[in-house]
């Protein structure tokens, strides 16, 4: 029986070479539509054109070539079911035991961003159908749906006398499925960004395995890392693979960081909990300033630097166990001083601090309960909710210090104190039930430190009790969201004890 390929392709890389290997070597005969078949054609590779199956050239400017009944009659076809064998007789049906089929270039076209009707136009049609149908009936038929697969079709063919393995049938109609989501899933987008409508009824989102990480978050977790088109761009400069824990402590690194884009800041996160931030006038007196709020924690931790990192600072990054480092960039000496600690991973981060903070829109949490989709917190001070709500007004170094205490308290786990002072958090106290816990925390690992400093919290105080404790640590001053029925009581309670204080009307939980 006559075995036959189907091709119609746009991306024509590596299509000579196959076709002939197709024709020469296993004997295919070649339907090719339009501009494919007037490649091979010119190329002298036998093929037909597809309108000796359909009795038409191509119809509205090509956009109708295949979708006839005789071509996907030829690729749907189940050759074991005696019934649709017989439509095949009796129509004299083409059979089809391979389809080629790359797309047209849409996501080139939204890159160009190119006018509506030039966009439409890379909307495929008939590509995409042939390919699902093709990987609907991989019992049969292989549906090849990219150049970079040729190499591996020939190899098959090679190995099973001019016939695809089922293995490879199946595996490639997954791929089809894949491609066709993620081609689908771009027009809902684009489009829907052009006609300015809401698509949050059918929210979805295009994720691509990369590879699996060694485990999850516990060795007895399996866990895989996808990326998507919109992952930031970043290199491992030296170390281990990344772990899972890894990325969840860089990731919640990186978002201290995008906060203080502009300035020398180091971070340093322990169990996805910040433990150490700060800003200094060079990246070395951030990082040691950083240190000294908690360097118990920091050890084994993960830390981040919004500037280049030196020689010196590297020296004394070694001098400690550290699980990964990110940075804008190295010199040259500090990231050999680096990569003397082989277990240690290094990250260089390519997309700008500036363009991270902006960089996430989305966050989703899948539940028994159902998926939970929610926008990302970028909630930023507005200056017609900042009040000074006390009678003690707080000094302008003091007001510096409480936005950026309020900055951390953003991505610290809710109930979240931080005390700061000086651009330096000196205490931070989190992921606790009770926000008086979580400020108690926090004035111990400040110490005596807490004098005249400042204190943010990501919620409002439900009770006068947070306010006796600010007192107890002589806390000069607090941020904080209000919005609690006793924000009357709680305001009377700093004034007793003249402690200056600010509302910002934003909250910041995480859980």
């Amino acid at each position: 029986m006559t075995k036959r390929a189907l091709i119609s392709v746009w991306n024509k890389d590596k299509l000579v070479e196959f076709a002939t290997e197709l024709t020469q070597k296993y004997d295919y005969e070649i339907i090719a539509t339009g501009s494919t078949f007037d490649l091979l054609k010119q190329n002298n590779i036998k093929a037909k054109e597809i309108s000796e199956i359909t009795g038409k050239r191509q119809l509205i400017n090509g956009k109708v070539k295949t979708l006839y009944p005789d071509v996907f009659a030829g690729i749907l076809a189940d050759t074991n079911n005696e019934s649709e064998k017989t439509d095949v007789e009796n129509n004299n049906i083409n059979l089809f035991d391979m389809v080629v089929v790359n797309f047209y270039p849409f996501e080139e076209a939204v890159n160009k961003q190119v006018e509506e009707l030039e966009l439409t136009n890379t909307i495929d049609i008939g590509g995409p159908s042939m390919l699902r149908a093709a990987a609907k009936n991989n019992k049969r038929v292989l549906a090849v749906s990219s150049p970079n697969q040729y190499k591996e079709v020939l190899a098959d063919l090679e190995e099973h006398n001019g016939n695809s393995s089922l293995k490879l049938r199946r595996e490639y109609a997954l791929k089809v499925f894949e491609k066709t989501l993620d081609f689908d899933t771009k027009i809902l987008h684009e489009l829907s960004n052009r006609y300015e409508e809401n698509t949050d009824n059918y929210f979805s989102f295009n994720i691509k395995k990369e590879k699996d990480l060694r485990y999850g978050e516990n060795p007895h977790q399996k866990a895989s890392i996808y990326y998507t088109n919109d992952t930031i761009d970043y290199e491992v400069l030296n170390g281990k693979e990344l772990s899972y824990n890894n990325i969840l402590d860089t990731t919640a690194c990186t978002n201290i960081l995008s906060e203080f884009y502009d300035v020398c800041a180091s971070v340093i996160i322990k169990h996805n909990s910040p433990c150490g931030v700060a800003l200094g006038k060079d990246i070395t007196e951030a990082w040691t300033k950083a240190l000294d709020c908690d360097p118990l924690s920091a050890f084994g931790g993960v830390v981040g630097f919004t500037q280049v990192v030196n020689e010196d600072l590297a020296k004394m990054l070694t001098a400690m166990f550290l699980e990964v480092i990110i940075a804008p960039d190295y010199t040259p000496k500090a990231l050999a001083v680096l990569q003397t600690k082989k277990n240690l991973r290094v990250i260089k981060l390519n997309t700008s601090l500036e363009e991270y903070k902006n960089h996430q829109s989305k966050e989703v949490r899948i539940t028994p309960f159902g998926t939970l989709v929610q926008n990302t917190d970028k909630g930023e001070l507005d200056k017609d909710n900042f009040k000074v709500v006390t009678k003690a007004k707080p000094t302008t170094e003091m007001v510096e210090d409480m936005i950026f205490a309020w900055k951390i308290a953003k991505h610290a786990k809710s109930n979240a104190i931080v005390i700061a002072k000086d651009f330096k958090a000196i205490g931070i106290g989190q992921g606790q039930t009770s926000r008086v816990d979580a400020f108690e925390i926090a004035l111990n690992k400040a110490c005596d430190g807490s004098k005249d400093a400042v204190a943010a919290s990501d919620g409002f105080f439900p009770a006068i009790d947070n306010i006796h404790v600010a007192a107890q640590g002589r806390i000069a001053a607090i941020i904080q969201p209000a919005g609690s029925i006793k924000d009357e009581e709680v305001i009377a309670t700093a004034d007793k004890y003249n402690i200056a204080m600010i509302t910002t009307g934003i909250r910041h939980f995480k859980h």
